[in-house]
């Protein structure tokens, strides 16, 4: 009798112990929802989808100037043809808005600057970013980070609208005083915001 007692105790530990890892595995692989934000520019739009697991310093740093406008009004300053777009520190008269502090580099979050990928740029400091970001057009390898340079962080990724930055990609280019790769006839960021997740079902 005792030793049936205890056969019954012992399965019914190993029925508790089953429904507490399938409890942890299930709350460990629902999904995790990334901020998204769209850029509206006078080319088009572009979503983004954000990695705050991956960049949560940059992406707390990016989301800050678009929830506040700070992008709002300011264009495309930098265009190499195919190569990559930057954006988020000058008005349309070139004149530089006045950034928030500099942030920590998080290139050593193992994410690479692949086409549609978005990133900070920075000075020669490599803690020097504050609100410019660049959208990759194709792999840029030589802005990753290796043993012997500090490269870009990566932090989010292009989820529509690559057309778009494309389009941006392709516009014809010129030096206007001491800057370099100035699109010719500007390219607009009307807006950048966030974008509501979907209600469930």
């Amino acid at each position: 009798m005792t030793q049936r007692v205890l056969l019954i105790a012992a399965v019914l530990v190993l029925l508790c112990q089953g429904d507490a890892l399938a409890q942890a595995a299930g709350a460990s692989s629902s999904p995790t929802e990334n901020p998204v934000v769209e850029i509206v520019t006078s080319k088009g739009r572009i979503t983004v989808e954000l990695w705050p697991s991956d960049a949560p310093m940059t992406v707390k740093n990016f989301l800050h100037y678009v929830d506040s406008g700070f992008y709002d009004d300011t264009i495309f300053h930098r265009v190499l043809n195919d190569v990559l777009i930057q954006g988020g520190g000058l008005s349309p008269e070139l004149a530089a808005k006045i950034p928030g502090p500099s942030i920590k580099i998080e290139s050593d979050n193992g994410r690479l600057n692949l086409r549609g990928t978005i990133a900070m740029a920075r000075g020669q400091d490599k803690d020097s970013a504050t609100s410019e970001f660049y959208i990759n057009l194709r792999d840029n390898p030589d802005f990753d980070r290796t043993l012997k340079r500090s490269g870009y962080t990566v932090f989010g990724q292009v989820t529509d609208g690559i057309e778009t930055a494309d389009r941006i990609g392709k516009v014809q280019t010129s030096r206007r005083g001491t800057r370099d790769d100035i699109p010719i006839l500007p390219v607009f960021v009307e807006t950048i915001r966030r974008l509501e997740p979907p209600d469930a079902p």
